[in-house]
């Protein structure tokens, strides 16, 4: 009888693909967004949140 390893069912603590903390001055700058929705931003989330939640949060303005 074969034994299964247990190392293939264990979980990391590592955050999933956009659960990381990002800067919010960094997503913004990056984003290019204007000054005011940075500053909704950092009103809303403090000046960390992650990525998932800046990117659905963000209202971006067509040039």
């Amino acid at each position: 009888m074969r034994q299964h390893s247990e190392e293939g069912l264990k979980t990391t603590n590592a955050p999933r693909m956009g659960e990381e903390p990002w800067s919010v001055f960094d997503f913004a700058r990056r984003f290019r967004l204007e000054k005011a929705e940075e500053n909704r931003l950092l009103s809303v989330f403090g000046t960390e949140a992650p990525l998932s939640d800046l990117l659905s949060h963000a209202r971006r303005l067509s040039a």
